[in-house]
């Protein structure tokens, strides 16, 4: 628990050599170029939260963060019935409570498991809070930071509880990294079972990317979305029986049929210290903000 990304999926397009890609090629290794360019099922690509139903996906979760404000230190007493769909933090009221889980605090991020020096744990409490920009604009707030001395990182993975524990769906949000610093990072995904689908993931201070990892393995699908996280992007995961999608800006990256989960998984908002790079530094801190997050289910009707 919160060690969840798999090994060897942190990859750059640009570093891979011509011959390599012609053997991907050759191989039907899934890569984002060529992919089709496709609108995703519900034309998620602006800043206004998508509401209802689209194509075969209903509506379970809008959430555009304009209601009630939820504090720093609101997200805590989370370990209740952990990763079921019956897990709460008892730190929350209303609907956040009814709506959101986060890893409970202590629980170690994946950089534990990979040698870094770096390293991460979770601790909600002092990283998520909820609350207007600037602009007035509601928004959840992912603020990671490491102590002055020198300490792990304080890192956030945040559980939609309406699609916990769900099988297939489609998975949308609005997302920005507001304040950059070397050493931190996104994996948000769904795993289990020897399956594995991230979307997005990649360290903060370089490309948005999606990656899928067959069940019972084989060549994982890469699909580079952005190469700056510094910048709006609606990024969404569509997962419906034997086929993942992945979208940014509306945009088909990259899509797979190999090895898709047939079982109900976790979406997890999971961010963390980072896996390539420097660590982040003593005392830093980097910020990413969500603006709405929008999930379906799929062929419930």
């Amino acid at each position: 628990m919160g060690s969840h990304a798999a090994p060897g999926h942190r990859k750059r397009a640009l570093l891979i050599p011509l011959g390599l890609l012609l053997l991907a090629a050759l191989l039907g290794i899934p890569r984002a170029d060529g992919a089709p360019r496709s609108a995703d099922a519900c034309r998620s690509t602006g800043a206004e939260l998508p509401r209802g139903d689209c194509g075969p996906f209903w509506q379970v979760l809008a959430e555009d963060f304009n209601g009630d404000r939820v504090p720093l230190g609101a997200f805590s007493d989370c370990d209740h019935h952990v990763d079921t769909s019956a897990a709460y933090c008892g730190g929350l009221t209303g609907s956040y409570r009814d709506n959101w889980w986060a890893y409970p605090t202590g629980w170690r991020d994946t950089a534990n498991d990979r040698g870094r020096d770096v390293v991460g744990v979770y601790h909600p409490e002092d990283t998520v809070s909820v609350g207007p920009a600037e602009n007035g604009d509601g928004r959840l707030h992912i603020r990671m930071w490491r102590p002055d001395d020198g300490g792990p990182v304080h890192a956030a993975a945040l559980v939609p509880r309406a699609v916990m524990q769900m099988k297939y769906g489609k998975y949308s949000a609005r997302i920005k990294v507001t304040k950059l610093a070397p050493g931190y990072k996104s994996a948000w995904l769904h795993y289990g079972g020897g399956c594995e689908m991230d979307h997005p993931e990649g360290e903060w201070t370089g490309s948005l990317t999606a990656f899928h990892h067959p069940c019972g393995g084989g060549e994982q699908g890469y699909f580079p979305g952005s190469d700056d996280w510094t910048q709006w992007h609606t990024v969404s995961t569509e997962w419906t029986p034997g086929k993942v999608r992945f979208f940014v800006d509306g945009r088909e990256s990259g899509h797979d049929t190999r090895g898709v989960p047939d079982e109900p998984l976790s979406w997890v908002l999971q961010n963390e210290s980072a896996l390539e790079g420097p660590g982040a530094a003593p005392g830093s801190s980097a910020q990413l903000d969500v603006t709405w997050v929008a999930a379906y289910a799929y062929g419930w009707k």
